[in-house]
């Protein structure tokens, strides 16, 4: 009975180590998602709290590297490529970094985000952008630092930081109109050869309508002044099953010369493969 008191007692005590005590984090995590026109954006940061403390120019100095909230790096993250301090930052994750001062902040687009906290060693060469925007007083305290994407247009947004009473913001455009402008563009002129293209192996791959696809095939080769050896190859599969022999035979020895022109022993195989198959060899 004596041991199995204390093996149960063991057990009791190991399950007790083991066990980990879950409280609330000093400075909670915080994601965003947004969508700016046709831009996902994602903002990751840690929000620490004021806890009646002075912020600016004490527990955050002025004039000083800040790592723009708690923990690891602020990071946001840029679907497509966008603009900040007349500097293109390309798509891809960046550390945000500010030097907070009484009337104006500088804020850095770091593109090193693997740092806890503000780099040990600071490189000029790896920030992507850097803006200084004017820090405004409001008349409350806002208790815990709060990042958020404010003024939504659809090709540009503020990025907004706020902490006790003092509000930053740092406008980033976005490229919507440049995109939208050439989809409508793309749309206004119907299909160009890669959509054809595109469409008739899909036709052909799939079983679907034969003489569609090479309608399909003919337009694509047709709106490429010279067709590469893997289209004319397309064609010439499709030909085929089309039931048009003679212009399977005539694509692929086409497709055959510009492989072989190429290099690409293995497009000159299939073709010739195919010829054999067709009797054109």
């Amino acid at each position: 009975m004596k041991k199995i008191i204390l093996l149960f007692s063991a057990l009791m005590l190991t399950v007790g180590i083991q066990a980990q005590i879950q409280t609330p984090q000093p400075s909670p995590f915080q994601k965003i998602e947004q969508k700016v026109g046709l831009t996902d954006v994602t903002l990751e940061y840690s929000r620490p709290s004021m806890r009646g403390r002075t912020i600016m120019g004490n527990l955050v100095p002025y004039d000083k590297m800040w790592r723009t909230g708690a923990n690891a790096n602020t990071k946001i993250t840029f679907g497509e490529d966008v603009e900040v301090g007349g500097k293109t930052l390309k798509a891809g994750s960046y550390a945000i970094y500010t030097k907070p001062g009484s009337s104006n902040w500088e804020v850095f687009f770091y593109n090193d985000t693997s740092n806890w906290g503000t780099p040990e060693k600071w490189d000029d060469s790896k920030v992507a952008a850097q803006v200084s925007v004017q820090a405004y007083p409001i008349p409350m305290d806002i208790e815990t630092f709060t990042m958020s994407f404010d003024d939504l247009k659809n090709d540009s947004a503020m990025l907004g930081m706020m902490w006790e009473k003092t509000y930053v913001g740092v406008p980033i455009k976005f490229g919507t109109d440049k995109t939208v402008s050439e989809n409508i563009q793309k749309v206004m002129n119907g299909p160009g050869a890669n959509e054809y293209y595109a469409a008739a192996v899909y036709y052909l791959e799939a079983g679907k309508d034969i003489n569609q696809a090479k309608t399909w095939i003919d337009k694509a080769i047709d709106m490429n002044k010279e067709p590469a050896y893997w289209q004319l190859r397309q064609k010439s599969l499709i030909y085929a099953k089309a039931g048009d022999k003679k212009g399977a035979i005539e694509a692929a020895k086409k497709s055959k010369e510009l492989a072989k022109a190429a290099g690409n022993n293995d497009y000159v195989a299939l073709n010739e493969k195919s010829l054999k198959e067709w009797g054109a060899m």
